[in-house]
This record gives C-alpha cells, sequence and structure tokens, in this order.
C-alpha cells in the first residue's frame, strides 16, 4: 500500500491510470486505526487488479477538504482520476469495501 502526502497525491491518484482505491484516515481515529488491518488484507488480496494507497488527512487537510472528504474513516474508489464511489464513517468495513472493489473488477 502506497503511503500518500499532499506531493504525491496529484501524480498516484489524480493522474493514475486505472482504478486507485484511497483509505483517508488520520492517526487521532480510532475507527480508522481499527480498519487499517483489513484494508492490508484486502490490498493483498486484490493489488494485481488496482492501486491501494493511504493518506492521513491530519497533514493533507486542504488535500482532504478538495476531495471532499467530510468524515473518518472515508475509502474512495478512483478510476482514470476520477472519484467514482467512496464509503465513509459506519460504511468502512471490509465486507462493504470489498463489495465496492469486486462492482469494478
Amino acid at each position: 500500500m502506497i503511503a500518500l502526502d499532499k506531493d504525491t497525491f496529484q501524480n498516484e491518484v489524480l493522474e493514475g491510470e486505472g482504478y486507485v482505491l484511497v483509505d483517508f484516515w488520520s492517526e487521532s481515529c480510532e475507527p480508522c486505526k481499527a480498519f487499517m488491518p483489513s484494508m492490508i488484507e484486502l490490498a493483498d488480496q486484490y493489488e494485481a487488479n488496482m492501486k491501494f494507497c493511504k493518506l492521513d488527512t491530519t497533514k493533507a487537510r486542504r488535500l482532504a477538504i478538495s476531495q471532499k472528504i467530510l468524515g473518518l474513516p472515508t475509502v474512495a474508489l478512483y478510476k482514470d482520476g476520477q472519484k467514482i464511489e467512496e464509503r465513509t464513517k459506519d460504511e468502512v468495513t471490509k465486507e462493504n469495501i470489498e463489495e465496492m472493489i469486486k462492482k469494478y473488477l
């Protein structure tokens, strides 16, 4: 999984080709940290089909706001630089994220 920051987000996600899944999280977000092992499992399982990234929003607040990330955790799926779907807060479960991934594979 690629750890993004405000300098690499543009290149890796907005200019990326194909599918890119981004986990927007924060060190102070307990649900985010609890979900991280599931996200790593999904990345291991599906990384042949899409790129997996994570962005710590506390280090890139303006970027998170520009992507309309209004709550954490949020997992967003991009295709060719455009956000096509996202799950946020209570919707961020391993089952829901895997369902979102499978819909586009």
